[in-house]
């Protein structure tokens, strides 16, 4: 089977992560996939260091008539068995596309993002009518996708983001090698989270409860990763601002780390406080690696969360709450590590990536018979 996938993202996130780790599950799998991108973006980089077959282009999303034909050639060259787009943006370039090749190939969307637009005028029918099955990440995104969308209910189906287990695995991570490059004591609690710097991560809740806590505790130490979204410096200034004027000494900004799995492995707590979310990729990774968390009860966690067995939720944009969920784990070891053993089976049992793979390429074996 020979796969078109589209990712006309400009960005580097979840969104991006996840297509990378499809197409290289797929890949594995024997089945040929190719990639279309936006030129000179991180993703181009990203796949390109893997070894994917891209065809970048300039634009992204709405009408870009030379773009438009560039795709409707690639798809007539190249005898694509299907398409899977990352982005409901990308289909203002792929259904004219596929339109003008005069092509009847399945056409998949996975919905990563909700949109608060309706979107059910006569050009919006005329692209989701194209669409031959839409995946909704998580139940919010898949109720999104029916209050804002012509789409009807028996194309939409509700598919989790997964992880790499075998990759997330606690047993060959270098929890001992990263807690000495950032000079943790043996007796160090480590309480971090992971996310890009942008409004309604939750970075500020982090600060507080950091600050809560390092008020009660000597033995903690914090540990922020992730690199400031594009546009969004000024932002992350503001955050490690936030830091001084808390008087948080014990506390790290790693920057953006590509061992991701060895990072989490330093941690002892967990920390997702975030707003808002379509699904909680970091989150899972993190209870991949036997975590313990605590979580802002929000959307993109009540899919995966189970409080007080995998997982304990604090109120969203809460602090106090925070500090209080974070401190039943500090004082209690053996919660911390039953809850990290909870919290990887919920993962394979429910988000393994080769599972969400098998689902999809379900969809996709069904589509091909049914053309």
């Amino acid at each position: 089977m020979k796969i078109f996938y589209s990712c006309l993202s400009k960005s580097w996130g979840g969104m991006e992560m996840i297509t990378l780790t499809f197409i290289r599950k797929l890949l594995e799998r024997n089945f040929r996939v190719e990639l279309l991108c936006i030129e000179e973006s991180r993703m181009q980089i990203e796949a390109n260091n893997l070894g994917i077959i891209i065809h970048p282009v300039r634009a992204s999303g709405y009408l870009h008539p030379f773009t438009t034909l560039k795709i409707s050639s690639l798809i007539k060259k190249n005898n694509y068995d299907l398409i899977h787009t990352q982005a409901s943006k990308d289909l203002w370039l792929l259904v004219p596309a596929l339109k003008i090749a005069q092509s009847i190939i399945p056409l998949f969307l996975t919905k990563h993002m909700g949109s608060f637009i309706v979107k059910k005028d006569f050009m919006h029918r005329f692209l989701y009518e194209r669409v031959t099955k839409a995946f909704a990440i998580s139940t919010v995104i898949k109720n999104n996708l029916m209050d804002t969308t012509p789409l009807v209910p028996d194309k939409i189906e509700l598919l989790y983001n997964g992880v790499d287990v075998e990759k997330f695995n606690p047993e060959i991570a270098k929890r001992e090698s990263i807690r000495k490059e950032f000079k943790i004591n043996e007796n160090e609690i480590v309480i971090g989270m992971i996310a890009r710097f942008s409004p309604g991560k939750g970075h500020e809740e982090f600060l507080e409860s950091a600050k809560i806590l390092s008020s009660k505790f000597s033995n903690l130490k914090f540990i922020v990763v992730g690199e400031a979204s594009r546009g969004e410096d000024e932002y992350a200034n503001s955050i490690k601002s936030l830091a001084e004027k808390f008087e948080i000494r014990n506390i790290i900004f790693a920057g953006f780390r590509i061992d991701t799995p060895d990072v989490l492995s330093a941690f002892d707590i967990f920390i997702f406080p975030s707003h808002a979310e379509a699904f909680g990729l970091a989150l899972i990774e993190a209870m991949a690696m036997e975590k313990p968390s605590v979580c802002a009860n929000a959307d993109g966690v009540l899919d995966i969360a189970v409080d007080g067995k995998t997982n304990l939720l604090f109120q969203n944009k809460n602090a106090v709450d925070l500090s209080t969920k974070t401190e039943q784990l500090i004082v209690d070891k053996n919660k911390r590590l039953l809850m990290g053993k909870a919290a990887r089976e919920r993962v394979l049992k429910n988000f393994d990536i080769e599972i969400i793979t098998d689902k999809t390429i379900q969809f996709y074996n069904q589509s091909i018979n049914e053309k």
